[in-house]
């Protein structure tokens, strides 16, 4: 397995190299600093993935991923990067990118987004899917408008089924914090009802019939 891992911070890009060449099995890892170098070396090695930063000294990572998916549009690339702001993210998942990560994640949040690249799958790091998904469905009920990221969060959470402690867990608060949030929640979305609540995710677009945890 090859991944090429584009940064120009050696230092950076170094750790990480070492992170991932310890964290994965039978994983070469080929370094480049730039885009130019970045673009040469998909075309001479065909890594299985690409981690790519945003800010390169020659052309933006954007534009490398653009490059490197003209040449092959199976190509899969994660970005790495320090920028959170949505339409940046957007804009870099619009190049036809599999993932997105902050390089504020955890080891083991990279490990995942990795795995989950190589195979095929899409993955957005939870805060940033969470903002893009309120971004998207902001203007389908006006519900919707009024609520706060961590609402959003709880809402969708709900939905899906998780309880109150998985959801207390993951979110890293207190499960009376969660139900006091959930209270409000159905208050502000005008349900009475968990089933409610599921059936209006469902009609934003948040959850799928037959969706399941």
């Amino acid at each position: 397995m090859k991944i090429l891992l584009t940064d120009d911070h050696a230092v950076v890009r170094q750790g990480y190299a070492s992170l991932l060449a310890a964290m994965l099995d039978s994983c070469e890892i080929i370094e480049a600093e730039c885009g130019w170098d970045s673009v040469a070396l998909w075309q001479q090695h065909t890594p299985d993935a690409v981690i790519m930063d945003i800010n390169l000294p020659d052309i933006s990572g954007i534009e490398t991923a653009k490059r490197i998916l003209q040449r092959d549009p199976n190509a899969r690339i994660l970005f790495f990067s320090m920028y959170d702001e949505l339409p940046m993210v957007q804009q870099a998942l619009d190049t036809g990118a599999l993932g997105y990560i902050t390089k504020g994640s955890s080891p083991e949040v990279l490990l995942d987004a990795v795995r989950k690249v190589l195979v095929g799958q899409p993955y957005v790091e939870h805060d940033l899917a969470t903002r893009l998904a309120m971004q998207r469905n902001s203007g389908l009920d006006p519900r919707l408008e009024g609520m706060t990221q961590r609402e959003f969060e709880i809402f969708v959470m709900l939905a899906r089924g998780l309880t109150p402690k998985l959801i207390a867990e993951q979110l890293c608060i207190s499960v009376k914090t969660v139900s006091n949030h959930s209270a409000l929640l159905k208050s502000k979305l005008q349900v009475s009802s968990t089933a409610e609540l599921v059936h209006l995710a469902i009609q934003c677009g948040l959850l799928k019939l037959g969706h399941s945890t």
